[in-house]
């Protein structure tokens, strides 16, 4: 493999194979520069445009970056220069760039092999104000931070001489010579500042310098600052309310804020911690520790305690070498005081635990997109896990931002803006922007804008301000198999997914996975076993891709094995669903009673109904069939159209006539159900016409006499029930004849042979009972207890209506429930009765309780 060193300490040096390489031109050594100094790491070709050519050179970026990273490919190899998606990356260990061993070393404390490094100015002769604005000031902080810490004052006097201008420098100058005594020196060194300054720029030394030297004169030691570093609070800060309250109210203790990328929990932080600053008068700290930056890998908490040192006022000489020491210093200078410390951006509770003071009278504020539970158990921490904005609350955050006046000339485009940004503050805080700078555009237009775009839309033209670049960053962090799950979680259409389903989407148990994701904030745990994510993440993770052909095959056996499962539970002598051994992998839920039945087809109808849009025909048609049972007995009517509409196109598809004979019978019942009786009759018919068998010949039959009995002509009704009983009992199906026999009892009656009724109901009920067919048993119980009250036998109809009604409620039939409490409130006048039936009528489907009304009348 090759070997390449790279050297930015100084000029550039690159050695290939232990051979030095000169670039040519001014671009590619920038480029080179850039990706070094991210060893390993994907760098995004924007970054590159922007340290190459600018931010305003008006260059095709895309183009000139393609170009010239296939340059400096030729140069280098191809295994040395990857593309990665949209980015590009340098396949060098950090080792290899001595800007980032420079570093490393300093964190390690190894001060004296790090400065071994130093050649000269970082970048020296690269051409580029993003580097030099970024990477060089960090490199030269840290460069003099590491001089301090050596101790070696002349290198100080020196860097001094050569940077006369750099008034920072001279004030760690002064107060390393102070530290050793030499009071006369630092004042003499002030002087010759002070008229540099004014010969040559006509200024006085800074405030800063000006205390020191006063301090100086006077003969005082050092004395402790009171540091301010929180960042500014932000202006436009709206909502939380909510959460503001419960900070207020916790007790003592480390505080952590989590939650997913892009939902305020470092706008929150900022903004509680300038509402409490005033209690903790020595001072706050504030550090960004770039958990999830995706330039620059996570501040190392020794880094971190350096710069709280700084602040705190401790020579740079005085600074322990080790961690650990530099940690016990911390805390020492903090003990006694009320100093408020927020460390945002965490990534992992090993970054925060040496950052947290450990005073009773201070408190630490930590941000992190992972929950941290090990600050939890190790620092008795109290995590507030930060939500998506609701609805009024996202419309408030957006009418802050674009001023009363917009707001309130079109409030409803508020509205669908704020639900198009799913409450996530991030992508409000974007949509905001992009309305703010075109103040003359129609919310309207931005709205149409957003929902064309996908997460192009919420791109205001920066890292931090891009939602897509602000997912990357907590998807980086995650481990290769949770990564794939959470790209896997794309394919699923539902709201929220199950431990089963998500399993057979990976084809294997993910429960550690979605753990991970969930500490991670990139799924959500509405209630325990199911998870979620918002939609802006959803497309992310779609963009991504799933990389695996598989997985959508192993979801449908998942969910068409589950589903037939659970209708055989709830009508088991119902039609038989034809269904192949699910793939391997896939999980089918272990559903064991008719309860278990209706509570997954309930949490699971999203989900149902989504999966017949894909592009399987057979799988379209089982999911279709297999919902029919629960949909009608739910009332969820227009639903179930709309699924059997969507198996006969299926079934077409297929080029089988005894599936869509199947789906169009199911079809029209289902038009019959709302009413809508020619178009029944029509795909009854065609049902028929395609039947190959004469048990289908029975099943098409059966459904024309329900279609009738609900069109209300029960002469009709009567002739295709008596159909479907001989066509049952020719192919010897004795569930299918009792059922049929049920409905020549029910239209009997009905046409007034109540003697037939009885003696034929009575009949059917005993094979049901045979069988253990409870739904017919209950429907035959009602049509008996209908016949014995056109008889006048009140005691035994009302006694086989509290029979039938409590098989429908074990079977979970809303329709069937309010239609007997309505029947028996009218035969016992049983007020209680009619308040139950009323009350199931207003939770079903509206063309559900329309046409129980008029049944009822």
């Amino acid at each position: 493999m090759t070997q390449v060193e790279i050297g930015l300490l100084g000029p550039l040096r690159v050695v290939v194979d232990g051979q030095a390489l000169a670039l040519p031109g001014e671009r590619l050594p920038v480029l080179l520069a850039v990706l070094a100094l991210s060893a390993g790491r994907t760098v995004p070709a924007e970054r590159i445009a922007t340290a190459v050519w600018g931010m305003d050179s008006g260059v095709d970026a895309r183009t000139n970056v393609q170009s010239n990273v296939r340059r400096l490919r030729r140069l280098l190899g191809d295994s040395v220069v990857q593309t990665h998606g949209a980015g590009y990356a340098l396949a060098v260990s950090p080792e290899a760039v001595d800007a980032l061993r420079f570093t490393a070393l300093l964190d390690a404390g190894r001060v004296a092999e790090a400065l071994a490094l130093w050649r000269g100015d970082p970048f020296d002769g690269l051409r580029s104000d993003w580097l030099d604005q970024t990477y060089g000031v960090r490199l030269w902080e840290r460069y003099l931070e590491a001089v301090e810490r050596s101790g070696d004052v002349p290198a100080l006097v020196e860097l001094a001489d050569r940077y006369p201008l750099r008034e920072s420098l001279w004030a760690r100058l002064l107060e390393a010579l102070r530290s050793e005594g030499r009071d006369a020196e630092a004042l003499a060194r002030y002087e010759q500042l002070r008229r540099r300054l004014a010969d040559e720029l006509g200024v006085d030394p800074s405030a800063e310098l000006r205390n020191l030297h006063a301090s100086l004169l006077a003969g005082e030691p050092a004395t402790r600052a009171v540091p301010r570093q929180l960042p500014a609070d932000p202006a436009s800060f709206s909502s939380r309310e909510t959460e503001l309250a419960a900070l207020d109210a916790l007790p003592a203790g480390p505080v952590v804020i989590s939650g997913t990328a892009g939902v305020g929990k470092t706008t929150l932080a900022v903004h509680w911690a300038h509402q409490i600053a005033e209690r903790f008068p020595d001072g706050q700290l504030y550090v960004d520790l770039r958990g999830f930056d995706p330039s620059e890998p996570p501040l190392a908490p020794s880094e971190a305690l350096r710069g709280f040192l700084e602040a705190l006022r401790v020579p740079r000489r005085q600074v322990p070498a080790s961690p650990s020491a530099q940690a016990a210093l911390y805390r020492s200078l903090v003990a006694d005081t009320r100093t408020l410390v927020v460390l945002d951006n965490a990534r992992d509770a090993g970054q925060v635990a040496p950052l947290l003071p450990g005073a009773p009278g201070c408190l630490a504020v930590v941000t992190s997109r992972n929950q941290l539970p090990g600050l939890v158990t190790g620092a008795d921490a109290h995590v507030l896990a930060l939500d998506l904005l609701d609805a009024e609350e996202a419309q408030r955050l957006l009418a802050t931002r674009l001023g009363a006046v917009r707001t309130e000339a079109s409030p409803a485009d508020v509205a669908e803006l704020a639900k198009r940004c799913v409450g996530l503050p991030l992508a409000l805080a974007i949509v905001a922007a992009r309305a703010v700078l075109r103040p003359g555009y129609e919310l309207a237009a931005l709205s149409a804008e957003l929902s064309e775009a996908g997460l192009d839309g919420f791109d205001a033209g920066d890292a931090t301000s891009n939602a897509r670049a602000v997912f990357s960053w907590s998807y980086r962090s995650l481990s290769e198999s949770a990564a794939r799950v959470f790209r896997l979680l794309a394919l699923h259409p539902g709201p929220d997914v199950g431990l089963d389903a998500a399993a057979s989407l990976a084809g294997k148990d993910v429960r550690r996975e979605l753990t991970e994701l969930a500490r991670a904030h990139l799924v959500m745990e509405p209630t325990p076993g199911r998870y979620a994510f918002h939609d802006l993440l959803r497309a992310y993770a779609r963009e991504l891709g799933a990389g695996d052909e598989t997985a959508l095959t192993r979801l449908l056996d998942h969910y068409v094995h589950t589903a037939r499962a659970a209708d055989r539970l709830l009508f088991s002598h119902g039609e038989t669903i034809p269904v192949d051994e699910p793939a391997d992998g896939v999980v089918v839920s272990a559903l064991e009673s008719q309860g278990d039945a209706l509570a997954w087809f309930e949490t699971e109808r999203s989900a149902l109904l989504a999966l017949l849009r894909v592009d399987e025909p057979a799988y379209v048609c089982q999911l279709a069939w297999a919902t029919h049972v629960y949909l009608h007995r739910q009332g969820h009517w227009h639903d179930r159209v709309a699924a059997q509409h969507a198996a006969v196109e299926a079934a077409a598809r297929l080029g089988s006539e005894a599936a869509e004979s199947r789906s169009r019978r199911f079809l029209g019942f289902a038009y019959a159900d709302l009413g809508r009786f020619p178009e029944a009759h029509v795909h009854l018919d065609r049902a028929l016409a395609l039947a190959t068998t004469p048990v289908d010949q029975a099943w098409t039959e059966h459904y024309r006499d329900l279609t009738f009995g609900v069109q209300g002509n029960e002469v009709a009704a009567r002739e295709a029930a008596r159909s479907a009983l001989e066509l049952f009992r020719t192919a010897g199906n004795v569930a299918g004849e009792a059922m049929a026999l049920s409905d020549v009892a029910w239209y009997s009656g009905r046409l007034g042979a109540n003697e037939s009724a009885l003696a034929d109901g009575n009949r059917a009920l005993e094979l049901h009972r045979q069988v253990g067919n409870r739904a017919y048993e209950a429907h035959t119980l009602a049509c008996l207890a209908e016949a014995y009250a056109r008889n006048g036998e009140v005691a035994p109809a009302e006694s086989a209506y509290r029979e039938a009604l409590l098989v429908f409620v074990q079977l979970g039939d809303r329709y069937g429930e309010a239609s007997t409490y309505a029947h028996l409130a009218d035969l016992v006048d049983d007020a209680d009765a009619r308040r139950r039936a009323e009350a199931i009528l207003r939770e079903l489907d509206p063309s559900a309780a329309a046409q129980l009304k008029s049944l009822l009348g």
